[in-house]
C-alpha cells in the first residue's frame, strides 16, 4: 500500500523516531495539533507499513555486549540452496544484528555483537560449520562513532 506523506507526517515520524514512549498528548502538542489526528495518521502510517513496529533499544555494553565486529563474506556458491542455509544460519543468531547483500568484491556484511572475542570465535565456528563460505575477514570496531536508528525525514 502506497501512502502520501505530508509534512504532519513527518513531525509525528520524527517525533516517534526521537522517543516511541510518548504520549499522544506529547506528540499532538510537540507537533501544534490535538490528539485525535494524530491517532489517526499513526494508525494510517502503522496500516500502510510506514511504521513498521515499535521497539526499545537497549545499550549493548550494558548488557556485556562489548565487542562489536563488522564480518566480510565471500563466497563462491550462489546457488538458491546455499543463500537458503545462510540466511537460516543468520536468522538463528541473535549475534548477528544486521545482514547486507552487497555489490561488489564482498558479498555480505554481518554486523554482530558479542562479548568479547572468544565468543566471536565461537559465532565464527559455528557459522562455517554450517554453510560454506570461500572468505571471512573480520574487523573489530574499536569505537562506535555514530549509531542511530532513525531514518532522514526531510523532504529532499
Amino acid at each position: 500500500m502506497s501512502v502520501r506523506i505530508d509534512a504532519t507526517d513527518r513531525k509525528i515520524l520524527a517525533e516517534l523516531q526521537s522517543d516511541a514512549s510518548q504520549s499522544l498528548d506529547e506528540i499532538a502538542r510537540n507537533i501544534g495539533s490535538s490528539k485525535t489526528p494524530v491517532w489517526n495518521r499513526i494508525r494510517k502510517l502503522k496500516d500502510a507499513g510506514v511504521i513498521r513496529y515499535q521497539t526499545v533499544i537497549l545499550d549493548p555494553e550494558a548488557l556485556g555486549l562489548e565487542a562489536c565486529f563488522f564480518v566480510l563474506i565471500r563466497t563462491s556458491e550462489h546457488d538458491a540452496e546455499w543463500q537458503r542455509r545462510f540466511l537460516e544460519a543468520l536468522q538463528v543468531r541473535e549475534e548477528v544484528m544486521e545482514a547486507h547483500r552487497l555489490a561488489g568484491d564482498i558479498d555480505y556484511i554481518l554486523k554482530v555483537r558479542v562479548a568479547n572475542a572468544r565468543a566471536y570465535d565461537r559465532f565464527y565456528q559455528a557459522l562455517i560449520s554450517e554453510v560454506r563460505v570461500q572468505s571471512v575477514t573480520a574487523l573489530l570496531s574499536m569505537e562506535e562513532i555514530k549509531a542511530t536508528t532513525a531514518l532522514p525525514l526531510s523532504e529532499d
